[in-house]
C-alpha cells in the first residue's frame, strides 16, 4: 500500500461560488490556461462554471477575444521569464532563456 500525497482531482462541485462578471471570468480562464493550469482546477479554485471553461477552450464562446488574451498572457509570461534570467549569469541564464523560448514556441497559436 502506497501513500499518495497528491491532492485528488477536484470534484465537479465547486469549492466556492464565483461572483465575478463574465468578462473577468474569461480573463482569468485565459491567464490560468496560459500558465498550463487544468480546467478542473480553474473551476475548483475560482468557482467558474466548468461548462464556460470548456466552451472557451473549445473556441465556442468569444473565440477571438479569448485567443488574444491567451496570446497576451503567454507573451507576458515569456517576457517575465526573460527578466528572471537576467538575475543569473552564464550558462544558467542561457538555459533559462532557451527554455522560455522553447515553451513559447511549443504553445499553439503564438
Amino acid at each position: 500500500m502506497t501513500s499518495d500525497s497528491r491532492s485528488p482531482c477536484p470534484p465537479y462541485g465547486y469549492s466556492c461560488d464565483c461572483t465575478l462578471p463574465v468578462a473577468r471570468q474569461i480573463e482569468l480562464v485565459a491567464e490560468f490556461h496560459a500558465y498550463g493550469i487544468r480546467p478542473t482546477r480553474i473551476a475548483y479554485r475560482l468557482g467558474i462554471d466548468i461548462a464556460l471553461i470548456d466552451a472557451l477552450l473549445a473556441g465556442e464562446h468569444e473565440e477571438r477575444r479569448f485567443e488574444a488574451l491567451v496570446r497576451g498572457y503567454r507573451q507576458r509570461r515569456f517576457r517575465q521569464r526573460l527578466r528572471d534570467s537576467e538575475q543569473v549569469r552564464g550558462q544558467a541564464a542561457y538555459e533559462l532563456r532557451e527554455r522560455a523560448l522553447r515553451d513559447l514556441q511549443a504553445q499553439p497559436g503564438v
